[in-house]
């Protein structure tokens, strides 16, 4: 996907690794999400990047930290991304919305596995309230930058991905939102055999190359 995005973006895309549950639980990843943002935008220049035009980006547990350094990004006054995208982001402790149900057998991702994910990343299953996990239910989205949300049809998180798109609308943020029927999450990125998932990029290319300006 990272490759993907830099040759459809002309960009250049940071790859980031964190600290990963149950060794370091939450909010380890986030932590590390902030200070590595940070990082690439003082360091910039030895990246051949430009600070001046950036955007954050994530799959799943990845979508949820990209958006959330946006909001510490505009929190702590730092450069702001001029883009998210959002891919089948974890954005939500509900696990009893309609794509939960549908879709709990699904695979590679299905409610057990994510009660799995839960119960390592989390010390206790109370934390899942925190903010920085639950983005379907915050008040404070309004001054984020632009959002493109994409979609698995046959996925879990499909319920808490739409309704996130809608919360950022209905808060002013410029939304896009697509969901694609008959793939699975984890399809992003498969564009060499799986037609939904190059459509899914060219979405996100298009989106990521007009908000930073790469003509």
């Amino acid at each position: 996907s990272a490759r993907a995005l830099a040759e459809g973006a002309k960009a250049v895309v940071a790859s980031v690794e964190y600290r990963h549950a149950p060794e370091s639980r939450f909010p380890a990843a986030h932590e590390d999400a902030n200070l590595a943002y940070r990082w690439l935008v003082e360091n910039s220049g030895s990246l051949n990047a430009d600070a001046e035009r950036l955007a954050v980006a994530g799959e799943s547990a990845g979508a949820n930290l990209a958006m959330n350094v946006a909001i510490n990004a505009r929190d702590a006054q730092l450069a702001q991304p001029d883009h998210m995208l959002l891919v089948y982001p974890v954005a939500g402790n509900d696990m009893d919305t309609p794509s939960y149900q549908t879709y709990a057998d699904a695979q590679p991702l299905s409610k057990p596995a994510m009660e799995w994910f839960v119960s390592h990343v989390f010390a206790d299953p109370s934390q899942t309230a925190d903010p920085r996990l639950d983005l379907v239910d915050r008040t404070d989205l309004s001054g984020l930058p632009p959002a493109s949300v994409i979609n698995a049809q046959i996925d879990p998180l499909l319920s808490e991905g739409e309704r996130l798109a809608k919360a950022l609308q209905e808060q002013g943020v410029e939304t896009t939102q697509k969901t694609y029927d008959g793939v699975t999450h984890e399809f992003f990125g498969m564009g060499t055999v799986v037609p939904e998932a190059k459509e899914a990029m060219t979405l996100a290319t298009t989106a990521l190359s007009q908000a930073l300006g790469v003509k």
